[in-house]
């Protein structure tokens, strides 16, 4: 059955409300994280969401990674997609990681651009 948009409405504004919290707690706890985005398809929810956390640059995602703070960004996202009733497992399956300088080297820095080539699995 498809959600209404209604419904649609509803969970957009609380996965932003909750991802927003995840994303100011990171910018707190993780250097060089900077900004989260999160995208779906209704007709495929839940299935279809994605939550990419963006760091300033390669090294310091790679640092951050190497540090098991990949693991903390997913126990944030594991909370607000709790808290805004969408429920997906595992939930590392939802979740990239990104770069504000991978996107500038290989999509001159459009973001829509680099997650529709993601989103396709071509980049």
């Amino acid at each position: 059955m498809s959600l209404s948009k209604r419904d649609q409405a509803r969970i957009e504004r609380r996965l932003i409300a909750t991802l927003t919290e995840a994303c100011e707690t990171a910018k707190a706890e993780i250097p060089g994280f900077t900004w989260l985005t999160h995208e779906l398809d209704y007709d495929l929810f839940p299935s279809s969401l994605r939550v990419v956390w963006v760091f300033e640059t390669e090294a310091h995602q790679d640092r951050a990674l190497a540090a098991g703070q990949g693991a903390r960004m997913v126990e944030l996202t594991a909370m607000a997609l709790r808290e805004a009733d969408v429920l997906v497992s595992p939930v590392a399956d939802h979740v990239q990681f990104d770069s504000e300088e991978q996107c500038r080297r290989s999509h001159a820095g459009n973001w829509q651009q680099r997650l529709a080539r993601k989103r396709s699995g071509r980049g």
